[in-house]
């Protein structure tokens, strides 16, 4: 459910444990009700959004948050996976990374990425950012209803 309806789910794949945490905080903090699912590298992301193994009852998540610097399957092969699956190429991505290097942010938009955002260091730079992203994915964007 999107658009002010209720909770959406947000797939966040993150495979640092402070980063995960920070992004938990930053959903609570301001008061965001979305449910957050976390996948830890590539591989569990893509588990999760096919529904393999442990994820068979996972939902599709509405969001996807994205970090492209993963262990065993990189976040910008998942994104290309992603952007070029009929079944989820809908759901929009933002890419949440600590690179601001122009070459992940350009191949970013060109597989498609919905949005690049560079993880702020400081902590209450990292929950606006969160914040604004919801808002703006959740409250502003209108999103497809499957």
């Amino acid at each position: 459910m999107t658009n002010g309806e209720g909770p959406i789910d947000v797939l966040l794949v993150e495979d640092d444990p402070g980063d995960e945490l920070i992004t938990r905080e930053a959903f609570e903090h301001n008061k965001i009700n979305n449910t957050l699912h976390v996948a830890r590298d590539g591989e569990e992301g893509l588990d999760f959004l096919y529904r393999r193994g442990s994820y068979t009852d996972a939902p599709q998540p509405d969001l996807i948050l994205l970090d492209l610097n993963l262990p065993k399957y990189d976040g910008r092969q998942l994104l290309e996976t992603i952007k070029s699956d009929p079944d989820l190429c809908h759901i929009p991505v933002v890419v949440l990374t600590t690179s601001s290097a122009e070459e992940d942010i350009l191949r970013s938009y060109k597989l498609h990425a919905n949005a690049y955002v560079t993880k702020p260091v400081d902590l209450d730079q990292f929950m606006s950012a969160v914040r604004q992203i919801d808002e703006f994915f959740v409250q502003v964007v209108r999103l497809p209803q499957f």
